[in-house]
């Protein structure tokens, strides 16, 4: 539970996730709701995968390992064991429907159906429900029962590429995951106005997504260039500084920009983005040089003055000339487009990323991490509990949210509900 009230104060979720689709209910919690992960016996396997791993030391001597994955995830959610096999704890589970306001599905699609509770069943016990089911591939479509993780969806939607390493092996790269990122910020999105909806007007809900759909419709710009690229060459065209000539899709159309490019700094490098004629004037009377603005002008609009590698040789001198923090400070002098390049490492120590990131610290979450990127006027964002260990609050859950005396909680446990 959140230290602090959010904006989804008095929301409550049960989140039936393993993995990564375990995101969607963790945005929930950071933003006030109270999320209760459902866990099968022995727990969600999400605590010993990926890397790193955090070993602690309990109060009282014992050790502890976890998953960054888990401590990140899991986060703020509140804990319940149950074994949907058994009558006695599907009873619990009918209640926590009838107390709940949505209901993640995170498992391959159809889970909760077999388990007896298609969407029908579930409007029958809560007719205002909101359900979400997220899956690798989605409901439906050829792939749709194919097992598979999270680089499997930038992989199949064309996000990531192969790369070859120097004894001809094919590598994965060293990139973001898309899919598994995306396709739970979407869900919580669309779950959130349904669940406005919900409020409104009583009407329930059931919302399907697929993280290899997500890990698309984030590549949208590319994806919808080749689609429009298959119209006539006289519909569709490049710029009008390009003389119209169709570039490559995204970032791919860049590759030979000369205003728009890396460039090495004296300690590192810097991205320049003069695509608009009015920053590459900035740039040169900041630099002495006008004589490649008067050479080069270049269009009003979107002129990376491709190709033109003379130019690139004049630029590539001229960065090499100052660090990167000297650069930035140029740029915010001259208001031009300049920005400094990090790598994850690099990131921890640039000022921006220290002004602007909330950290919570390892005593509190079992490993520092990032609170949302929200800034609120005159609010917090709430600060989440660390996350659960499996069925750590299956008794203050059953106590607090449907009323269970200490009696019908010791039946349940005698007749195995939570295994």
């Amino acid at each position: 539970m959140s230290t602090s009230e959010g904006f989804l104060s008095g929301v409550r979720v049960i989140d039936c996730s393993m993995l990564g689709p375990g995101a969607v209910g963790g945005h929930f919690v950071d933003f006030g709701a109270d999320v209760v992960k459902l866990e099968a016996p022995g727990g969600d396997y999400i605590r010993q995968m990926t890397w790193p791993i955090v070993h602690e030391t309990d109060d009282d001597g014992g050790r502890r390992s976890n998953s960054l994955l888990h401590l990140h995830l899991n986060r703020g959610k509140r804990s319940l064991e149950l074994d949907l096999k058994r009558p006695e704890s599907i009873e619990v589970f009918e209640d926590l429907i009838r107390a709940s306001d949505v209901l993640i599905e995170g498992m391959r699609p159809g889970f909760l159906a077999k388990r007896g509770f298609p969407f029908e069943r579930l409007v029958e016990l809560n007719p205002r429900i909101v359900v979400c089911s997220i899956s690798g591939y989605g409901a439906t479509g050829p792939y749709r029962n194919l097992p598979s993780h999270g680089i499997a969806y930038d992989a199949w939607s064309g996000v990531v590429q192969p790369t070859v390493d120097d004894q001809g092996f094919a590598r994965i790269p060293d990139q973001v995951n898309v899919g598994i990122t995306a396709g739970p910020a979407f869900a919580a999105m669309a779950v959130l106005a349904a669940l406005v909806r919900a409020r409104t007007t009583g009407e329930p809900a059931s919302i399907e997504i697929a993280q290899s759909d997500a890990a698309a419709y984030f590549d949208w710009y590319r994806i919808e260039t080749e689609r429009a690229y298959l119209r006539p060459a006289d519909e569709v065209t490049g710029n009008a500084s390009d003389g119209g000539e169709r570039r490559a899709p995204g970032l791919g159309g860049m590759h030979e920009g000369v205003r728009y490019q890396f460039y090495e700094s004296a300690d590192g490098h810097v991205l320049f983005m003069a695509s608009e004629q009015a920053f590459w004037k900035n740039f040169c009377e900041g630099v002495g040089r006008m004589d490649l603005f008067e050479r080069w002008p270049g269009a009003t609009y979107a002129d990376h003055a491709r190709g033109n590698v003379e130019l690139q040789a004049e630029l590539r001198e001229i960065f090499r000339g100052r660090t990167t923090v000297e650069w930035i400070g140029f740029a915010d002098e001259h208001n031009t487009t300049i920005a400094p390049v990090n790598t994850p490492a690099q990131l921890l120590d640039d000022p921006q990323f220290r002004e602007r990131v909330t950290w919570v610290p390892a005593e509190r979450l079992g490993a520092d991490q990032m609170l949302l990127p929200l800034h609120l006027d005159g609010e917090s964002v709430p600060v989440p509990a660390r996350a659960p260990d499996s069925g750590q609050h299956t008794d203050e859950i059953l106590a607090d949210v449907l009323g269970y005396d200490t009696d019908r909680i010791e039946a349940l446990r005698r007749a195995g509900a939570f295994g």
